[in-house]
Order: structure tokens, then C-alpha cells, then sequence
């Protein structure tokens, strides 16, 4: 069955030479900004806009967007199949325990899963991230490259972590919070705050929205 990316991203583009690697065929790619995009990316045809998705009952669907709860709005839209979503995972990946990937995740190279771990629906984690004993990775989370879990961490829907930053074992990261790049977060992370820094701490705004 052919796969059809929504999102013209550099994500889709990772993920298009994976694809390719293991054979599939890449029927094209929608994006509501079609109309002003170039007519093709890395050789594959942008098709229409993200409500085309009904043209093609055919293909398998991923949703190649780096924003957490952009993927969730767009899987909400879409109201496709669940089982119609397909999960990419590069063949470096480390996964010895057959840890669970919900569908519709993108695993790019070197991502290791250990032992215990879940990985939800819609879920990206890119290059170079270690997950390990234990942890909970919900739907639509974002593990930006080289994020490093300890055991234990419990990361919520559509949270963001960004580049090389660190969890302490037992943590939560709460849903669509964000951690900063190369953040040590060493406590939980409540639901919808930004955290940065190491240690890393809550940015809080102030009354002109300014974080400080």
C-alpha cells in the first residue's frame, strides 16, 4: 500500500529516505500551504491540501509535522481510520525487548528503546534519542535528537523536549509542556509550562509576556 505524507517539513523529508529504504512506495504529500509551495518535494508530488486526504481511501497516512499538537489537530481533521496510519522506524533502531510503537510514530536513527517502554500514537522521536527502562512516551509527544530519558520518565501528550536535553529517573513531563534544549530537568514538569536551563526551571512570563 502506498503512503501519503501530510506536512512539507524537513521531518517528511527525513522520514522520505526511510521510507524508500525499506521499499515503500510514496504515493505524495498534502499540505494546506500547496498553493504556494513548489510543485514537487524531494521528488515526490505535493498532491492538495490536507482535507484531500479523502481522495486517496487507499493509502497508508503520516503526519510528518514537528509539532506535537499540530499532529493531534491534523489527526482530529483528518478523522480517518486509526488503522490507516502507518509508523516508520529506521532500520538502526535499537528495540531488543519489542517495546510497543503506536501507530502513526516516526523513529529515526539510532533511537534505542530498553525494556518496559511504551511509545504512544503520532509520536516523533528523532535521531540519537535513548528511551529507557520503564518509561511512558504519550500520544503525539516530541523527542527532539538526543534527548535522554532516565528510567522511569513519564513524557504527556504532546510534549516537546528539546535537543540533547536530559530527564532525572521518575520524572513527568506534563502534557504539552516544553523542555528547552539542552535542559537537566531534575523535578516534574507541569502541564503546559516551558522549562530551560540546568538545573532547568519554569520560564515564567511576565506582564508584558516577555519569559524571564
Amino acid at each position: 500500500m502506498a503512503v501519503l505524507l501530510v506536512g512539507v517539513s524537513g521531518l517528511a523529508r527525513e522520514v522520505l529516505p526511510v521510507l524508500r529504504e525499506s521499499g515503500r512506495e510514496v504515493l505524495g504529500v498534502l499540505d494546506d500551504r500547496y498553493e504556494v509551495l513548489a510543485p514537487t518535494m524531494s521528488g515526490v508530488p505535493v498532491l492538495g491540501n490536507v482535507d484531500d486526504v479523502a481522495r486517496y481511501p487507499g493509502a497508508e497516512v503520516l503526519v510528518c509535522v514537528g509539532s506535537g499538537a499540530a499532529r493531534a489537530a491534523i489527526v482530529d481533521r483528518m478523522r480517518i481510520d486509526p488503522g490507516r496510519y502507518v509508523s516508520v522506524i529506521d532500520p538502526t533502531v535499537r528495540n531488543p525487548a519489542g517495546c510497543p510503537v503506536g501507530e502513526g510514530s516516526i523513529l529515526l536513527a539510532g533511537v534505542t528503546l530498553t525494556a518496559d517502554v511504551t511509545v504512544g500514537a503520532h509520536v516523533v522521536a528523532m535521531p540519537g534519542v535513548t528511551v529507557p527502562h520503564d518509561c511512558v512516551v504519550e500520544d503525539f509527544a516530541t523527542l527532539a535528537s538526543g534527548v535522554s530519558l532516565g528510567g522511569g520518565v513519564r513524557v504527556g501528550r504532546a510534549a516537546y523536549l528539546g535537543m540533547n536535553a536530559a530527564v532525572l529517573p521518575g520524572s513527568k513531563i506534563g502534557a504539552n509542556a516544553t523542555v528547552g534544549m539542552g535542559a537537566a530537568v531534575l523535578s516534574d514538569v507541569p502541564q503546559g509550562q516551558t522549562w530551560a536551563g540546568v538545573p532547568a526551571e519554569h520560564l515564567a512570563r511576565n506582564s508584558s509576556g516577555v519569559s524571564s
